[in-house]
Parts: C-alpha cells; structure tokens; sequence
C-alpha cells in the first residue's frame, strides 16, 4: 500500500489503525502472514462508517471477527482488514417468540452461555462452536442437528450500492454451510443479526451444552485448527473419507492432519499456510483418485496466493 493512502487511513482512523500486522493474532490457526493495514471496530455502527470509507475511497479490504474457517496466505493481504469487536446484545424475553439481537462480532458460545442464564433455549448447538455471530451467519454454522438458518429471523447487513438493510431469513437462501452472501461472494458487511429462542429449564439447557460440549471435546482434537476443513458431501463424511484415504496423522511440514479426526487440520507449531495448503490439496487429490468424491472446502483461502 502506498504512503498517501496509509495517511488517508491514518487521519480516518487514528489509534484504531495497525500496519504491516500480522494476522495469524487474529486467526483460529495462528497462520497468517501480515495486512497492510488493520482497523479495529468495535461497535455496529462503526462497522458501518469504516466499510462504508473504504469503499468510498475504492480500498479493498476483509473482515475478521473470530477468525475460525479462514486460511490466510503466508504473505498475506494488500489492502484493509477490519478486525470486528462488535459485540451488543440485547435479549427480549418478553416476545413470543424470545429473541436476541446481537452484533456480528459476538462469538457463538457468548449468547449461547447467556441466553441458557436466562433460561432461553435454541442455541444450545452453538455453544461449542467456534467463531463469531456473523461468521456463522454468513456460513449457516452449524453442530448437533442445529444451524443458524433454524434460529435466524432477521439480519442487518451493508450493501456497497444498496446501504443498509434487513434481510428475511428466507432471503439468505441458506444450504448446508453457506448461504446467498457466501456463495455469490457479495459486496456487504452483517452488522447484527435478530435470533429466535425458546422458553426453557435453566438447569436442563445447561445439561444440554454440557453434553454437545463434551461429545465435541471426544471427537475433535485440541490445537490451533480452522474448525472443520471440509464440508460432508451427500451421504457421507469428509473425514472418513480421508481417513479411508490412509491419511489420517499425516504432515506436511508443521501442518497435520489430525488422528483424532480426519477433518481438522492442526497447526502444530509455525505452521506456514503453503503448507497446510499442500495438505489440503493432498487430501483432496487422494480421496478423489481413490473414490471420484471432490472434496469442497469449508473452509476459505484468504490473501496473496
């Protein structure tokens, strides 16, 4: 990035601005090499004002909030990363039914640890998911027979032309792990977003979490991973496939496929991201040679490739 538009960046946002930072700070990996710049956000409206400048002055840029499902380049992003700390909630448990209005930097297991204190049930699935709201969002998130199209009303999101606007769950088109932004790659940023919840125990909410909590420690393994690599094709599972493969441990440099579960991919120390692709793409090579299944990443490559 040249010098006169890092001055522009400066006087816009001041204390809230970092350059040449590396984002693997910012990434559930740790991999990352490092964004010219980086913004810090941390309300919805400020979300707002700084998507709203950049594309004003034509300044590409990439949002992060938790930074699960993203695999960034080792030499990393030329342009903007706003890194998103928005975090509002409100819950209204007088509705029918109750809801919760979140900003889009809230992780998952917040409003679910604090709708089950309120007694409101629904997203027990997202307690142990990594991430952020918009993230999921974005993405549909899901785990444990639930996903964000089955709790999402309504969501708040800045179009590049359009503005600001609210869209019906029904207009997201969401399938399994993506929905209309993420599959049409779409010039928007999710401000907030309006979740349907459900009346409950306290004590039998917070049994539930405890369960999916659990069975999530037991089949997936601990470490710096970008949460699941692959998405399940129809009828069977990314990771069995890979471990039928015979590449279940398998490394590439520090990159390893996990033996505990084929479908993570770990970061074991230093990882560089050429070679967790190298792995990604060794997975996928092999599955399809040995079962003419093309494995569809979940996952999304960020940066200078």
């Amino acid at each position: 990035m040249n010098a006169a538009k890092l001055d522009t960046l400066r006087a816009l946002f001041g204390d809230r601005l970092q350059e040449n930072a590396p984002l693997s700070s910012y990434t559930s990996a740790r991999i990352g090499g490092p964004a010219d710049a980086l913004v810090f956000v941390y309300k919805a409206d400020e979300l707002a004002q700084a998507a709203q400048k950049l594309w004003e002055l034509d300044m590409p840029f990439i949002l992060l909030s938790g930074g699960s499902n993203v695999l960034v380049s080792d030499r990393g992003v030329r342009g903007v990363v706003i890194i998103n700390r928005a975090r509002l909630v409100k819950f209204d448990s007088q509705s029918e039914p109750p809801t919760l209005q979140a900003e889009s930097g809230t992780t998952l297991n917040d409003i679910a640890q604090r709708a089950a204190r309120l007694g409101l049930t629904g997203l027990e699935w997202a307690a142990s998911v990594p991430g952020s709201l918009g993230g999921a969002v974005y993405g549909n998130a899901g785990a444990f027979e639930g996903d964000m199209a089955g709790n999402l009303i309504s969501v708040d999101l800045l179009h590049r032309q359009l503005g600001q606007q609210t869209w019906s769950t029904e207009k997201m088109e969401f399938g399994y792990r993506t929905s209309l932004l993420k599959r049409e790659h779409m010039p928007v940023v999710i401000l907030s977003a309006k979740l349907a919840l459900g009346h409950g125990n306290r004590q039998d909410i917070q049994a539930k979490m405890e369960l999916f909590s659990t069975r999530r420690r037991a089949s997936q393994p601990p470490g710096a991973s970008m949460g699941s690599m692959f998405k399940n094709p129809p009828g069977d599972k990314a990771g069995r496939l890979i471990e039928a493969a015979g590449l279940k441990g398998t490394s590439i440099g520090n990159a390893q496929i996990s033996s505990q579960h084929a479908n993570f991919f770990i970061n074991t120390t230093a990882t560089k991201a050429a070679d967790m692709r190298k792995l990604i793409e060794l997975a996928q090579n092999t599955v399809f040679d040995k079962f003419g299944i093309k494995l569809e990443l979940e996952v999304e490559l960020i940066g200078e490739w």
